[in-house]
């Protein structure tokens, strides 16, 4: 359940340097992009930069039962969702929604539906992970994003805990989580007070002998996005000092919540500002690029000024799927939009 593959035009040849030369070009990037916005109750817009899709809120995401089994603080946030039903028998449902509080206790949950437009019910054990691991107890922990190693038949969870270290853990179920391992953290990134919410992709790098990528927030003089690398998704991390995204080409001060996005035969890198809206930047399949395309999803009524951390999803048939953060940072709740 990665994001959407679609080769239908040529990617845009700019290379970082030249962007990074003129606020001019990154002002006419942004202009660019506010055709993506979500529309309203009329008709959809075109479509936004890149050929990315008008998304149009669907529905909350999780449904609730009377007593829930995890929702220590009323707020969700950063979602994932994966389809399991290829990868594992005897799973709960098709697709699975990993997603968690972020202030403390946090925890890693999950919820289940047989459809991408959910609803999702949540999962009577949750959390999957708690802020007490097995080497530490942390103040919280939150962000889970859920890989599916092929190779070795497991799913491997990333989140943050604290905010300055990004842990790994492995099931071979999708729910029962162990050997919570730290792989990334603020002394690897020199310069950074902070290294989370990330997400890992397959995805190769010229020269760098490596399966996965990572995208994740740094923050160095602003929250920016950064990205590292490794043959296994595991261990053996290398991460680069040089920041992949920044934020002052989009006009803004901060963005994080990054994932990648595969279209056009090159790549892009998805996440939101502080301005509450979601951008969108080529940096090619090399990652020597920062070609800012600017906003592909702005915020209705009912996100209440913010729209974060975007996960994608495509159903059978073709139908495509954003879920998100709606709502202020600590009073989140996760939404499914459709492609329109």
């Amino acid at each position: 359940m990665e994001a959407t593959n679609d080769n239908d035009s040529e990617p845009l040849a700019v290379g970082r340097r030249s962007v990074l030369r003129g606020a001019a070009a990154g002002a006419a990037g942004i202009a660019l992009g506010t055709g993506g916005a979500l529309a309203g109750a009329g008709a959809a817009r075109a479509a936004g930069p890149a050929g990315m899709p008008t998304y149009r809120y669907l529905r909350d995401a999780i449904v609730l039962p009377p007593v829930p089994a995890h929702n220590p603080t009323n707020e969700f946030i950063f979602p994932c969702i994966r389809g399991v039903y290829d990868k594992i028998s005897g799973a709960r449902a098709k697709y699975y929604l990993y997603y968690a509080p972020h202030e403390r206790p946090g925890g890693i949950c999950v919820a289940f539906s047989d459809k991408l437009d959910g609803p999702f019910t949540e999962y009577s054990g949750n959390p999957l992970i708690d802020n007490v691991l097995p080497t530490t107890t942390v103040t919280h922990v939150s962000s889970p994003h859920v890989t599916w190693d092929a190779a070795t038949r497991q799913f491997f969870c990333y989140f943050h805990g604290e905010n300055t270290v990004t842990r790994v853990a492995r099931s071979t179920d999708g729910i029962h989580f162990t050997d919570e391992t730290p792989i990334l953290s603020t002394r690897l990134v020199p310069g950074t007070s902070e290294t989370s919410y990330a997400r890992v992709f397959e995805h190769t790098l010229p020269g760098r002998n490596n399966k996965y990528v990572m995208v994740f927030m740094g923050v160095r003089n602003g929250r920016r996005i950064f990205y590292g690398w490794s043959p296994n998704g595991w261990d053996n991390w290398q991460f680069s000092p040089t920041p992949l995204v920044n934020p002052e080409l989009d006009g803004v001060t901060d963005i994080s919540g990054p994932s990648l996005v595969k279209r056009n035969g090159t790549t892009y890198v998805a996440y939101h500002g502080s301005d509450g809206r979601m951008y969108l930047t080529e940096v090619g399949n090399a990652f020597g690029r920062e070609n800012h395309l600017g906003v592909f999803h702005s915020p209705i009524a009912s996100d209440d000024g913010r729209v974060a951390a975007p996960s994608f999803g495509t159903e059978d048939g073709g139908q495509q799927y954003m879920f998100y953060e709606a709502g202020p940072r600590l009073n989140a709740r996760i939404c499914i939009a459709r492609a329109v």
